[in-house]
């Protein structure tokens, strides 16, 4: 009997051992892939890289290009700005993107690849990465993110701008430890038009000014307050990747505020002036109901055989259509 017994206490011994080493298992697998989704789901905190690379890369260009930060590659898309393409892979773009500094398509490549040359330049020395992980969708076989990329001199989609190599365009999100998208936008712009004004970049290719630099260099974003919060992001010699950061509660200190007294109505614009082919992305964003994600669908849709064909835009429905077809042509 005592023999039964002691089977039994066994059986069920050996029972509960494996369910509870499957269902210990079960909580690591499950804990690995909780913190693997928080890392790429786009999350409100910011996941900050420190001490991180530039991989080369054939597909790197001014705005994109391949990183590590410690054992892992990533591929990083710049926020809010956009630089000319390098070859002609996208020509619809291209035509778009020289259009907007009225250069030709050559020059927008050439411009591209002046681009290409800087980046890499400002990324020689280590840079810090500021992601949500949100995807930026793109061709390559490695996951593409959007971020901020912060180099010893500051942001580089402001420097970028500021020399007249990329515009203020693109997916926007309101930088770490700002609250609104619209301070940077603004900032961006002052950068575009004083490059414009030096005649440097893509807005000087004609004098032979595309490699001039800027001549009153401007103080450029930096979103790293202090070291105490620098040194909560990952270095390279980590064992761990991601380091999601809180928001704390001291704002940041940029080095160069932008005046924000002017007012952000969309002014008045006459009816039937628009022409839907060549409207630029800011003067589609002048009607009222398009944004910086619609005119950047419109403009993606091109050519249309008129502006009737607004309705093909996805996002534009019945409604928004009856808003905004009376400003084209």
């Amino acid at each position: 009997m005592s023999q039964i017994r002691g089977g039994r206490l066994i059986l069920r011994f050996s029972i509960f051992s494996r369910v509870g080493v499957s269902a210990l298992i079960a909580v690591v697998v499950l804990g690995a892939s909780a913190i693997h989704v928080a890392a790429r789901d786009g999350s409100k905190d910011w996941v900050v890289l420190e001490n991180c690379r530039l991989i080369t890369n054939p597909a790197n260009d001014g705005d994109s290009f391949h990183v590590s930060a410690g054992e892992k590659e990533y591929l990083f898309r710049l926020y809010l700005v956009d630089a000319p393409e390098t070859d002609e892979m996208t020509p619809r773009r291209l035509i778009e993107q020289a259009k907007y500094f009225s250069i030709t398509v050559p020059q927008a490549i050439e411009v591209g690849r002046a681009a290409k040359d800087f980046t890499q330049a400002k990324l020689s020395e280590p840079f810090t990465v500021f992601t949500h992980m949100s995807d930026a969708m793109g061709q390559s076989r490695l996951e593409r993110f959007y971020a901020f990329v912060e180099t010893k001199e500051g942001d580089l989609g402001e420097q970028l701008v500021r020399n007249g190599l990329a515009r203020s365009y693109g997916f926007k999100t309101a930088p770490p430890r700002l609250t609104s998208s619209r301070i940077e936008v603004e900032k961006l712009q002052q950068l575009e038009d004083e490059a414009k004004r030096e005649k440097i970049g893509a807005r000087g290719v004609n004098a032979g000014r595309l490699n001039v630099q800027a001549q009153m260099p401007s103080a450029f974003s930096s979103f790293v307050a202090d070291g105490k919060t620098r040194s909560r992001g990952v270095r390279a010699d980590s064992s761990a990747v991601f380091s999601p950061v809180a928001k704390p509660a001291a704002s940041i200190t940029r080095r160069s505020p932008v005046e924000t007294s002017q007012s952000h109505a969309k002014d008045k614009i006459p009816l039937g002036n628009i022409d839907i082919n060549t409207a630029t992305e800011k003067e589609l964003t002048t009607v009222p109901g398009i944004g910086h994600v619609m005119a950047a669908r419109i403009i993606a849709a091109r050519p249309f055989r008129s502006a009737d064909d607004l309705k093909k835009v996805s996002g534009i429905g019945d409604k928004k259509y009856a808003q905004t077809r009376p400003y084209f042509q």
